[in-house]
């Protein structure tokens, strides 16, 4: 796993699975980018990494804003000069029935999980083009792959990154670009904390699933080995990866299964 010297940009750093990915990083000698929303906590993860601050930028912006990414991804490369991996790491969570859910609330999950993934994804491949390596991962879930109650949006955005990144790594194949896509199971994080209800408002609450979840540090040991070999997918978490199984093979028992699912 040779990521030394290498350019690493990260959203979403500041805490969970993308401060774990940055600190393991750090250690293995990359160059990190941390982005987030939130610049102190950013800040403390630079400070824990004790890296010198040639070795990483802080560029803090929140994905839902309508933010430059042409002029983030400029930011990188006159402190770096180029940009060899890309960690789509920040997103949104949902706790909320469908019938319930305001447009508006459905339209923010997309703005963060997948326009802000796209538009930093379409400003960073010309410079890796250029240098002829890079390589682009975006975190999704194994709601990507299936849909279960109160995650209808949630579900929805993570299931058009993986029609975006399939279509993306094809048409990159042969030109030094690779792309993973990552299925993260329950994981212990904030993620449940800070997934929005039905009218936007937070959540608040540790789901048990997230409680009794896979640490972030072994998730980001998992995402580093999976993209050091370049796969396609890198899938990790608990039980619940068998719903992604019985989703493909057993489709009617999935269908009977789901509304049973205990969505917390």
């Amino acid at each position: 796993m040779d990521f030394q010297g290498k350019i690493i940009w990260i959203t979403g750093a500041s805490s969970g699975i993308g401060r774990s990915l940055s600190l393991q990083l750090f250690k293995l000698g990359a160059r990190i980018v941390l982005s987030g929303r939130n610049r102190d906590a950013l800040q403390e993860v630079a400070k824990e990494s004790n890296a010198k601050e040639e070795d990483y930028l802080i560029l803090d912006f929140d994905l839902a804003a309508d933010f430059d990414a042409k002029e983030k991804a400029d930011a990188v490369v006159s402190k770096f000069g180029r940009i060899d991996y890309l960690f789509n790491n920040g997103g949104i969570s949902q706790r909320s029935m469908t019938a319930e859910t305001t447009v508006e609330v459905d339209r923010r999950i997309f703005e963060i999980n997948f326009f802000a993934v796209d538009k930093l994804t379409k400003a960073v491949l010309p410079i890796m083009l250029k240098n002829g390596f890079g390589h682009i991962s975006a975190t999704s879930s194994v709601v990507g792959k299936f849909g279960i109650p109160m995650r209808s949006a949630y579900a929805a955005s993570k299931h058009a990154l993986h029609g975006y990144f399939d279509s993306l790594r094809a048409e990159m194949h042969g030109k030094g670009i690779y792309i993973s896509v990552i299925l993260a199971g329950r994981i212990l994080t904030n993620i449940s904390q800070n997934a929005v209800t039905k009218d936007g408002s937070k959540y608040a609450k540790l789901d048990e699933g997230q409680a009794n979840g896979m640490s972030a540090d072994e998730a980001a040991r998992r995402i580093i080995k999976g993209v050091a070999k370049r796969k396609p997918e890198i899938m990790f978490g608990g039980k619940e990866l068998l719903m992604v199984y019985i989703r493909r093979y057993l489709p009617k028992l999935f269908y009977y299964m789901a509304p049973r699912v205990k969505p917390t």
